[in-house]
């Protein structure tokens, strides 16, 4: 279950404040793969970023009894003066993971980062940085993953073995995806969120999101 309730987000500026939602209240239906549909502006990326914490509404909360990934494919929480291990073994710790050795391990072979992985995030190329992200989540069991992007993730070659492992974790868990990409969408949900003028429709069936989305 995750509950929006009474959610008012903005942003002040010259103008005045810049109301992203006002008062809205609205369940994310459960068990499905949702893609977050609407035009340039409308707050998608605002929405997502609410859902996964990091960054907080004006006034209500958002409400949820499941383990929600940051982000999968952003660096979100990666602190670029500690090693890609000791990255790894503080998400670990933080996300409570048992045996935080396995997960180093499993981190280390999936971000395929070889003896950088014990150096610096300031020293990374601008694809490595995602990678470790990617790989930190990806080993860690969620409920729901939330995806922004994924094609971003590193070359053509990581990213289809990126886009592989969302898929089977998408068989077990549910994924909330952000994309301008309907290929990509099509491929891992099958209903969708339509946000317009800071009101969200849920639609069952991914293709009518996708015809209403693209009416707007």
């Amino acid at each position: 279950m995750i509950k929006l309730e009474c959610l008012t987000k903005y942003y002040p500026s010259r103008l005045g404040n810049q109301y992203i939602f006002k008062n809205l209240s609205f369940e994310i239906p459960s068990d499905h793969n949702i893609a977050i549909l609407g035009s340039n502006g409308a707050g998608k990326s605002t929405l997502f970023r609410l859902l996964a914490g990091s960054e907080y509404p004006n006034h209500g909360r958002v409400v949820t009894d499941l383990n929600l990934s940051w982000p999968v494919a952003l660096a979100t929480g990666i602190h670029p003066k500690m090693t890609g291990r000791e990255n790894t073994r503080f998400i670990g710790m933080v996300n409570g993971v048992a045996d935080l050795d396995l997960y180093e391990e499993k981190v280390q072979d999936f971000a395929e980062l070889g003896k950088k992985y014990d150096l610096p995030v300031s020293t990374y190329s601008s694809g490595m940085r995602p990678r470790l992200a990617f790989a930190c989540s990806i080993a860690i069991d969620f409920d729901v993953y939330l995806i922004d992007e994924v094609t971003s993730v590193g070359d053509a070659r990581f990213r289809k073995k990126a886009k592989e492992a969302l898929l089977q974790k998408s068989r077990d868990s549910n994924v909330i995806m952000v994309s301008h990409e309907m290929s990509e969408l099509r491929e891992f949900c099958d209903s969708a969120l339509v946000l317009h003028q800071g009101e969200l429709t849920f639609y069952q069936d991914l293709e009518q999101g996708i015809a209403h989305y693209q009416t707007l």
